[in-house]
């Protein structure tokens, strides 16, 4: 179930906080005069939600390093966009 909180569970109900973050290893979503302000996850939740995407950025700047040949911004999307279209066809 979503926890949904407002920003003051933090200084006031920190323990029960915790527990849902590190225990039921859930997200907890904390509002600031009603609107989403921030979400608090576990340490090992954050790395296993993001570590994938860190060591892909890391392979990209040492392939970057490797290779002389730099794209401008549209031309990497124009070759992606003509990728999704040719995957389109088949």
């Amino acid at each position: 179930m979503m926890q949904i909180r407002p920003v003051s569970d933090l200084r006031n109900k920190y323990p029960e906080v915790e527990r849902i973050v590190i225990e039921q290893q859930q997200p907890v979503f904390l509002t600031k005069n009603g609107y989403g302000s921030m979400v608090v996850l576990s340490m090992e939740r954050y790395a296993a939600l993001t570590g994938s995407i860190e060591a892909k950025l890391d392979e990209a700047d040492a392939a970057a390093e490797r290779d002389p040949v730099r794209l401008t911004g549209e031309e990497v999307f124009g070759n992606v966009r003509a990728h999704i279209r040719e995957k389109k066809k088949v």
